[in-house]
């Protein structure tokens, strides 16, 4: 068992590892950081725009993170708000221009990176992948609210 905890772990550590590297180093050129690029890719898919409370559901972020990466972004001039209200959640946040271009910009790389990534892998084998990895995501949301049972 300690085998597969192993392999689990330092194969997600190192998949997490090699990933943040690679968006750090695209969202370099943008004076951002790697985190970053989650929002970027998340709000290109919704050219409508987005609530900061869709944000945080959609990029798995707390209310401070949205706040932070939005008003961050904003100042680079890769987002801007268009206000329903005052607060950070009375409005919807869109890409502008240059945003839409560095979003296209990293979707693209990303893209590359990830086929590069899995270049040795079947299609079928590639499915199988992301059906697993759906479900060991959805088993551990699971299990950190509810925590690890004493027994099994």
């Amino acid at each position: 068992m300690e085998d597969r905890f192993e392999r689990f772990s330092v194969g997600m550590s190192e998949i997490s590892r090699y990933w943040h590297k690679l968006t750090g180093d695209e969202m370099e050129k943008y004076g951002l950081k790697g985190t970053h690029s989650i929002y970027l890719l998340t709000m290109y898919r919704f050219p409508e725009g987005l609530t900061a409370p869709r944000l945080c559901e959609l990029c798995v972020k707390d209310k401070a993170d949205v706040s932070r990466m939005m008003s961050l972004m904003e100042k680079k001039g890769l987002v801007r708000k268009e206000s329903v209200g005052k607060t950070l959640y009375g409005g919807v946040f869109k890409l502008t221009e240059e945003g839409q271009e560095a979003a296209r910009h990293v979707s693209e790389r990303a893209r590359i990176a990830v086929e590069i990534a899995g270049k040795d892998l079947t299609e079928e084998n590639r499915q199988i992948f992301y059906e697993a990895l759906d479900r060991i995501v959805e088993n551990l949301r699971i299990l950190a609210k509810d925590g690890i049972p004493e027994e099994r």
